[in-house]
């Protein structure tokens, strides 16, 4: 992952980006698997780099009027559910998410229709209109305790768009779930083989997997969490080497945060394959330091919901927000 600017243009953007921050009464807002270089941006300039639910508690209680949100447009919009009356801007609009993509809103109305009974249940992966179908939003580090609490009340549950989360989420809690069929086109080709031959050859490494992946690459984890919960096994645990299924934009807080530790992407093409692997969002990779300082000079990439939306949409964060605050 890397950038493609000059030093010297990268310091004139990341110094004009600072001064807009400041005259623009804005913070940015960056997800683990933005470029390393807004990363860093976010953690310099007092904002924060984390993953969806910290940075929909984060947008909610910062006193900026501004919030730049790099990620994907489902973050952004969460972003203004949960702060209306806040500016919310992205560094594009085009990036997109595959899970996005694979759950549109009158597909998944009806597929809704059929199962009434159904308490509604959707990965925060999902545009504002589907949270707005919604009776309560997860995140991957929410998921586990929010449909365990409502299988103990006897809800059965309705779930999106993520089939390999939602299927682990099944198997670990024993819930009543009905799957969309959605997918994480980063997570979905992690490859089982690959990942075995490479703890061959690193026999002492643990293997730290996101729930978005198959079952086969989830069964060979020494631990499955969300992106902060890789970040905390990578710190705690003993090992020296890990091997990483996950998006690899997670290895610079990774390595900034244990800086003796050695990480490996884990494979996701087969074997002869020139990248090994190319485990990237292409959407999270559309930020970068020239589109982020645009925005901020020009307010161009606003996102703008309907005040009938966001009501909505609200009512299921909320929930979740809630329900994160009292049993995290």
């Amino acid at each position: 992952m890397h950038s493609g600017l000059a030093n010297s243009e990268k310091i004139a953007l990341v110094l004009s980006i600072k001064n807009l921050l400041k005259q623009k009464n804005a913070v940015l807002v960056s997800h683990f698997y933005t470029d390393p270089d807004i990363q860093q941006l976010t953690d310099e300039t007092k904002g924060l780099v984390g993953d969806s639910l910290e940075m929909a508690r984060f947008g909610a209680i910062s006193a900026s009027k501004t919030l730049v949100v790099s990620g994907v447009r489902f973050m952004g919009e969460t972003a203004k559910i949960l702060s209306p009356e806040k500016t919310i801007l992205m560094p594009t609009l085009h990036a997109e998410c595959s899970l996005d993509l694979g759950c549109p809103v009158n597909k998944f109305a009806e597929f809704c229709k059929q199962h009434p009974d159904r308490t509604i249940v959707v990965y925060v992966n999902c545009s504002a209109q589907i949270k707005a179908l919604a009776d309560w939003t997860v995140t991957s580090s929410s998921a586990l305790k929010i449909v365990d609490y409502l299988s103990n009340r006897g809800e059965k549950i309705l779930w999106a768009p993520d089939r390999y989360l939602g299927d682990y989420i099944q198997k670990k809690t024993g819930a009543d779930m009905i799957l969309w069929n959605g997918s994480c086109i980063s997570h979905e080709n992690f490859k089982a083989l690959g990942i075995k031959e490479l703890k061959k050859q690193y026999k002492d490494a643990a293997i730290l997997v996101h729930p978005e992946s198959p079952p086969e690459i989830i069964a060979l984890a020494d631990e499955v969490g969300s992106t902060t919960q890789i970040i905390k096994a990578a710190a705690t645990l003993p090992n020296k080497t890990f091997i990483i299924a996950t998006d690899i934009g997670i290895f610079y807080k990774l390595k900034q945060q244990c800086p003796d530790k050695t990480f490996l992407p884990a494979p996701s093409f087969g074997i002869g394959a020139t990248c090994q692997s190319c485990a990237h969002c292409p959407w999270m990779a559309m930020n970068n330091l020239k589109n982020l300082e645009e925005t901020l000079r020009t307010g161009a990439n606003e996102i703008r919901l309907t005040p009938e939306i966001i009501a909505r949409a609200a009512i299921p964060l909320q929930r979740m927000l809630n329900f994160s605050q009292q049993y995290s």
